[in-house]
């Protein structure tokens, strides 16, 4: 069994690690598969094939959706981000830089304040 999916050891992760690194893994997959199927049906002429590979990608998109929502569930602030993006109209890039200001850094993305939430390291003894 291949373990191209972790960047650490797999005995030292913890079962959630290992879960959520098999998620990821797979929403990679769901989105290779339908990028796959956009550049087949791109192409194809055939209205039967074309209905069999427009049923197919519907899977992949179901697919991709579960494997989302399974890893949005277990990060919050992914979830965040991802709300301050998805499904509203406007500038893509725009409310990505917003909803990662309001859910890592707490406020606004034209502050100046490049924190990450983690606070300051300054005056820590080393």
């Amino acid at each position: 069994m291949g373990f191209a999916q972790y960047h650490e050891p797999p005995d030292e992760l913890p079962p959630a690690a290992r879960t959520f690194a098999r998620l990821c893994a797979s929403l990679t997959e769901e989105a290779e598969a339908i990028g796959w199927y956009h550049q087949r049906l791109a192409i194809e002429t055939d209205p039967e094939a074309v209905a069999v590979m427009n049923d197919a990608v519907g899977e992949e998109y179901k697919h991709f959706s579960m494997d989302l929502e399974f890893l949005l569930r277990r990060t919050p602030a992914w979830r965040e981000i991802a709300q301050g993006v998805l499904f509203k109209p406007g500038d893509i890039v725009e409310h990505g830089e917003e909803a990662e200001a309001e859910a890592l850094e707490g406020g606004d993305p034209d502050s100046g304040d490049a924190s990450l939430g983690i606070g300051s390291l300054r005056g820590v003894a080393r």
